[in-house]
Parts: structure tokens; C-alpha cells; sequence
């Protein structure tokens, strides 16, 4: 696998989960890549066990995404330590769940910060450099509750639907570049959010995957690759459902 070599890619979230699978399967295809995370202990953990299989490929970072001077200076930081930066994956996100009647400011704003400011300032910190590269990708890892919507997640949907937005509106600015942007909408993914729910939990939810199973983070991160090379360089603008067909 070699379809990313030469190429330097920044993915948030990484520390653990759908983040820490995509960047295994980057620096598998050869990419550098470098590792965000909201703490060092993750993002170092991360990048040490990528250079153990891929020696030299990750570095990791520590920045609260939907700070923007914190993100900007991240931005100077990784770029001075890679060069250029070609791939930018947009995957950190929280959860702050509830009933909208009962949801506080707080909650809704934690979880707009992260998960869509975040991205804006991501793609802030690095559009230059990715605009002039040749093979310029852009992912944000939605969700389908941004297509669907979910009681008790008003603030996640809005969050999610709102990344989708962003995706094709970006994918209208940066086609003239050649820049391809893309959001991956992730269904049930085995990760410790779903280790959390009981069986019956589990039972209700895989009622309604047609191929009646969760996914796996390795899912997101084979689709992330695949949009993230050259052979899906004539896809943008494109929200890509991973989900067992919950969404159709």
C-alpha cells in the first residue's frame, strides 16, 4: 500500500478510535502524518505506535481544536516540522447529549465549538498549504445523525449537519485548485461510545442496520483513504454514509 507516499497529512482526533485508525492506514500508504489530539499522552501514544511499524512517520500535537489562536500556532508548529501539509482530516468531536428542553448554553456551545469551529480553524491553519498542493484533500468525519437527526443529540446533528455544509461549500471554493473536499458520515462504529450501551441498547440500534452489524473503525478509516488519493480525485463535494445502510 503506497497510494499517499510523499504526502503529509494532519488528522485531529487522533489519539484514539476512528482518528487513531485513519492515521494507521495513512502512514500505512506511506503518508508522514501528524497527530492531534486534545492531550499529549494520546497523541504521543499514537504517533509512537505508528513510527514503531513506520519509523519516522508520525508526530504528535496537543491543541483544543476550537481555540483558534491555540489551532493557529498548532498550524506554524506542524508545518515548520513537515514542510507542507497536503491532507487534512477534520475528525475530533464530543458529545454533550440531552433533551433540547433541558439543554444548557454550555452544552450546545462545547459541542459547535469542537466539532464545527474546530474544523474551521483547522482549515484556516493549513488552506494555503493545501491549496497549493497538487493533490489537496480535505475530510471532515460527519455523522449520519447529521443526516437524520437524533433525540437527545440536537446540538451533536446540528454540529454534524452543519460539518456537511461546510464540506460543500468548501468543495465549491477549492475545486478551482483541484482541491477535493468530502465529508464521511460514519454509522454505528464500534468505539467506547457503543461499549458503553447494554444489550438491549445494542439490540434496538442493529434493528435498524440493514447488514446487522456495528462497524469498525477500520471501516472510516479504508473509505478515508480511498477519498483521501488520487483515485478519488474526481469525487467533491460528496457526503460518503458508512453505516451498514441505516441511511439509504
Amino acid at each position: 500500500m503506497s497510494r499517499l507516499t510523499g504526502r503529509t497529512a494532519v488528522i485531529t482526533g487522533a489519539g484514539r478510535g476512528i482518528g487513531k485508525a485513519i492515521a494507521e492506514r495513512f502512514a500505512a500508504e506511506g503518508a508522514k502524518v501528524a497527530i492531534i489530539s486534545r492531550t499529549e499522552a494520546n497523541s504521543n501514544a499514537t504517533a509512537e505506535a505508528i513510527n514503531t511499524a513506520h519509523p519516522g512517520a508520525a508526530k504528535g500535537y496537543a491543541v483544543d481544536v476550537s481555540d483558534s489562536a491555540a489551532t493557529a500556532a498548532l498550524g506554524k508548529q506542524v508545518l515548520a516540522d513537515f514542510g507542507s501539509v497536503d491532507i487534512l482530516v477534520n475528525n475530533a468531536g464530543v458529545t454533550r447529549d440531552g433533551l433540547a428542553l433541558r439543554m444548557s448554553d454550555e452544552d450546545w456551545d462545547v459541542v459547535l465549538d469542537t466539532n464545527l469551529k474546530g474544523a474551521f480553524n483547522l482549515v484556516k491553519a493549513f488552506q494555503r498549504s493545501i491549496l497549493k498542493s497538487k493533490t489537496g484533500r480535505i475530510l471532515n468525519v460527519a455523522s449520519v445523525i447529521g443526516l437524520i437527526g437524533n433525540a437527545g443529540q440536537c446540538n451533536y446533528a446540528a454540529s454534524k449537519a452543519g460539518l456537511i455544509g461546510f464540506s460543500k461549500s468548501l468543495a465549491r471554493e477549492f475545486a478551482g485548485r483541484a482541491v477535493t473536499v468530502n465529508a464521511i458520515a460514519p454509522g454505528f462504529i464500534v468505539t467506547d461510545m457503543t461499549n458503553e450501551l447494554n444489550d438491549q441498547q445494542k439490540e434496538g440500534v442493529l434493528k435498524q442496520i440493514p447488514l446487522g452489524t456495528f462497524g469498525d473503525a477500520v471501516d472510516i478509516a479504508n473509505t478515508a483513504a480511498f477519498l483521501a488519493s488520487d483515485e478519488a480525485r474526481y469525487i467533491t463535494g460528496q457526503v460518503i454514509a458508512v453505516d451498514g445502510g441505516m441511511v439509504m
